[in-house]
């Protein structure tokens, strides 16, 4: 799933079905091409267990420090060096290009050597460097072919999500061989990707793998349609007064037919050899399509995605040998909503963002539960929202991890936003603008609400409410600092019902450096 550049990111780094070869087509004075960042980040985390305690089922809120866990204070600080490289030949006809993150989101004094008080140097881990793209294109007269690991975005970034943006962790890539096609003032795109496969034995030779199970491979067909420009052609025309509406949609089918789960489920022993017993019908399908549109004016900008998801697995057990009657299901829906006013390049703007994600009434909120965890039992924050064979049901819809809406709530202690919904007003004022760059102020209130209250912690639909100031200092030569605190005042939904305690405020105080080249 896919596909267009969000409108804060460089078209350059976004990478999607809606501009793939977007820097085709031109001769090229520089044939190889580098840019990137350097990001530093410190934090002070105070009480994100809300003075909780354990649920119901012994699960905590989020980690205690181990001396003293009634101190509640956790510090965080990580670093990243992201480099992005371009080959073009001279014609700008073809391209190849990478993207390598270097000690990603790496933990500062993570890898002491020896003794820790007395290390005298960090260790390089095996991920030191992980690439994270790979691929090729090429402008023919029938459009842009591309092939290989690449970005996969699409509109908001609500649902895939490529991970250009300045806070990003994550990042969506597909091993992929994608068709774009411009024609009629529109993008129309094909792409089909290979999303899993495997298990893998080695050739004769151990250079190659061999899958050796090719109908457990998962298949990805992906079509969209989208009418788009430019962030600096948007930019031009909002300067000029100009009204722009740009809008896409796609749909995607997925399928597996069979799969092996004991190559990926955690065992207790060590798995006996593969064999034709581990593998069983999966009958996997699902389906997604989603929407996106935005309106810009020299005002104004009102930009909104939205998305449905269906899946059937006909066969959800993952013991060989051992069938369920019921197959498993899922209906998902989710929506986004941005708006801001105020003049572009001006010094002041105003909102308020909208968003939604559909929710399942089974305990806990299922952002991420474990693969084959204990079923959740209410005031659980975390767990599976399926139990075959009684429920069968997957319908809380998780808006990817990267599409951050606040800096606590939904983004640390519940992982994302979903069987949710929120408001978020937020202002930005321009404090100072000089020609060697200018200083920002921003703030933003998100009040958030459970979907199903059998979800939340509290058994209760009000969440929290999350103050979210930040002063942010940007230079002419790529530099940028900024202080990012924030308060979540926790509300009843939020509350520790069975041992009696209400949930106290969190805090955070971050604060980020960025150099940009």
């Amino acid at each position: 799933m896919a596909l267009a550049p969000a409108p804060e990111v460089e078209e350059t780094t976004t990478q999607g079905l809606g501009n793939y070869g977007a820097t085709l087509g031109q001769r090229r004075a520089k044939v190889w091409e580098i840019g990137g960042y350097a990001r530093m980040r410190g934090e002070l985390q105070h009480n994100y267990d809300l003075d909780h305690g354990p649920t119901p089922g012994g699960q905590l809120l989020y980690p205690l420090p181990l001396g003293n866990p009634r101190r509640q204070l956790l510090t965080r600080a990580d670093m990243r060096l992201r480099t992005d490289l371009a080959a073009h030949a001279p014609r700008g006809w073809i391209s190849m290009n990478v993207r390598l993150d270097v000690l990603d989101n790496f933990a500062l004094g993570s890898s002491p050597a020896g003794i820790p008080a007395a290390t005298t140097t960090q260790l390089s881990g095996p991920e030191v460097i992980r690439v994270k793209r790979a691929f090729a294109q090429v402008l023919t007269p029938l459009g842009v072919i591309a092939v290989g690991r690449m970005g996969n975005h699409w509109g908001l970034g609500m649902l895939a999500n490529s991970g250009d943006c300045t806070g990003c962790d994550s990042s969506d890539a597909s091993d992929r061989i994608a068709w774009a096609l411009p024609a009629f003032k529109h993008v129309f795109a094909l792409a089909y990707d290979i999303s899993a496969s495997g298990p893998f034995v080695s050739d004769a030779a151990g250079t190659r793998a061999i899958g050796i199970a090719p109908r457990a491979a998962v298949h990805s067909v992906t079509g969209a349609f989208l009418r788009t420009r430019s962030p600096n052609s948007l930019a031009r025309r909002r300067s000029g007064g100009r009204l722009t509406f740009e809008y896409g949609a796609y749909g995607s089918y997925r399928w597996q037919n069979l799969d092996v789960p004991s190559t990926y489920l955690p065992l207790a022993s060590a798995a006996p050899e593969l064999d034709r017993g581990q593998v069983m019908i999966r009958g996997y399908q699902a389906a997604a399509t989603d929407g996106w549109l935005r309106l810009t004016g020299k005002w104004f900008r009102v930009e909104a995605e939205g998305a449905f998801l269906w899946a059937n697995v006909e066969q959800p057990s993952l013991i060989p040998g051992v069938s369920l009657p019921q197959p498993a299901t899922s209906r998902q829906g989710g929506f986004a909503l941005e708006n801001d006013v105020g003049e572009v390049h001006g010094r002041w703007s105003v909102g308020v963002d909208l968003g939604f994600a559909s929710g399942d009434r089974a305990p806990g909120f299922g952002a991420y539960p474990a693969i084959n965890g204990a079923a959740p039992v209410p005031g659980d924050l975390e767990g599976a929202q399926a139990t075959p064979p009684y429920d069968n049901a997957v319908n809380n819809f998780r808006f990817h991890s990267d599409y951050r809406v606040d800096r606590i709530l939904f983004r640390e202690i519940i992982g994302t936003v979903t069987d949710a919904t929120y408001v978020r007003p937020h202002a930005r004022y321009t404090a100072w603008r000089g020609a060697t760059g200018q200083l920002d102020i921003n703030l933003a209130g998100v009040f958030s609400a459970a979907v199903e209250p059998t979800s939340a912690p509290g058994q209760e639909r009000p969440l929290g409410f999350e103050i979210d100031p930040s002063i942010v200092f940007r230079t002419n030569f790529a530099l940028e600092a900024a202080f990012e605190p924030a308060l979540l005042i926790p509300l009843s939904g939020l509350d520790n019902v069975a041992a009696g305690y209400a949930a106290k405020p969190a805090q955070l105080y971050r604060a980020r450096l960025q150099f940009n080249f």
